[in-house]
């Protein structure tokens, strides 16, 4: 056995088995059904049979779906920054994160279209406790975040993690997506958490911090949804931490999510790639001595880049006008736009409710005040 095993995608010879013990599953009918309307069952069943990779199955299939998704459900992905990026060089993609399955999902089908190395993504493993969603993830390349660990667990599962990630950049030359927190940004806020560097840097042996994190060649990424297809979804708990409550999922909460934000509407999306960062390591090795004041350093990084090359569609201009009760944004939206936002807030909030609107608000204006206080730094 590898040290792997319990988190690791599979391997390519695994791949054809695995792939048929789904098959016939209901929900890959129901997802073959909404990837190629119209054809008929056995006819995708027997393509199956011909699978032998993760990159058959990406290929012929994957791309498929999320094409499908976007024209169903947005009106169009649009990109910038990829053009910089090498097509034989791994990297490591840092994300906000937004949306369980297709933050990833629109970066791969990007880096597939621009002939750029495809990712091993991360994914909790509490998503995928479905048999079905777990072999589809790992036949889409997920490899497993451990949820839910004591503190002794939580240690050796961050340095397996950590020494995989590794591996699969220096040795298998294969990209890595990971978000750049745990869980999604419910309130519109993209900080990177310093646990997630130090888990990488678990893995640096006897190079320097600034040294191995160079060689990791992190690119931020920064993914922007006009609208949240989640975003009401995520008001119980927003609502939850308000009151100073313990928040509990419902038992369906996270399958509901991922389909919500799948096939809810999502209008304009846009993916930025920052540029890889490398001689601002160098800076911080001249001026910082203290471990943990580089990984601070790094997370600023990171997150100036997400901020500041995050597109800001009408809707945030909108939010942040409602909120403070200006017009200071004006030109930046149509009335028409602006009405259309605000009866999708009536329709999935209760307007009446002071807080739930408050939060609403700050959900989608908050990428633009990050924006505003990170040009005033």
């Amino acid at each position: 056995m590898s040290k792997f095993d319990e988190i690791r995608y599979f391997h390519d010879h695994e791949v054809n088995e695995r792939l048929q013990s789904i098959a016939r599953d209901p929900m890959m009918k129901a997802l073959m059904n909404f990837t190629f309307p119209g054809v008929e069952e056995q006819v995708w069943l027997e393509q199956f049979k011909e699978v032998y990779s993760i990159s058959d199955f990406q290929h012929q299939f994957v791309a498929y779906a999320v094409r499908q998704i976007l024209a169903k459900s947005s009106e169009g992905l649009t990109t910038s920054g990829f053009d910089k990026l090498d097509k034989n060089t791994s990297y490591l993609y840092i994300s906000n994160h937004r949306d369980i399955v297709l933050d990833t999902s629109l970066l791969n089908l990007v880096l597939l279209e621009s002939g750029l190395i495809m990712t091993a993504s991360a994914i909790g493993d509490n998503l995928v406790k479905r048999n079905f969603l777990n072999v589809l993830a790992k036949l889409n390349r997920n490899f497993l975040v451990q949820r839910g660990l004591s503190i002794r667990d939580q240690l050796t599962s961050s340095q397996t993690m950590s020494e995989y990630i590794d591996m699969l950049l220096h040795e298998e030359n294969r990209s890595v997506w990971i978000a750049q927190r745990e869980g999604r940004a419910k309130d519109g806020n993209d900080a990177t958490q310093q646990g997630v560097l130090k888990m990488l840097a678990m893995a640096a042996g006897d190079q320097s911090l600034i040294e191995y994190f160079k060689t990791l060649k992190i690119v931020p990424i920064s993914i922007s949804y006009e609208y949240d297809p989640t975003d009401s979804l995520k008001m119980p708990q927003l609502l939850a931490q308000h009151r100073d409550e313990a928040y509990i999922k419902g038992k369906n909460e996270d399958f509901n999510t991922i389909l919500s934000g799948i096939l809810g509407q999502k209008k304009r999306i846009h993916l930025h790639a920052g540029d890889v960062i490398d001689t601002e390591l160098d800076e911080i090795a001249a001026t910082i001595d203290n471990k943990n004041k580089q990984l601070q350093a790094i997370a600023q990084l990171i997150d100036t880049s997400i901020i500041q090359n995050y597109k800001l569609w009408p809707t945030k201009y909108i939010a942040y006008d409602l909120k403070n009760n200006t017009d200071t944004y004006a030109s930046q939206y149509t009335e028409q736009e602006k009405q259309l936002f605000i009866r999708r807030l009536e329709m999935r909030i209760d307007p009446a409710d002071p807080v739930s609107k408050e939060y609403f608000l700050a959900m989608y204006a908050n990428p633009l005040v990050n924006k505003l206080k990170a040009e005033e730094k």
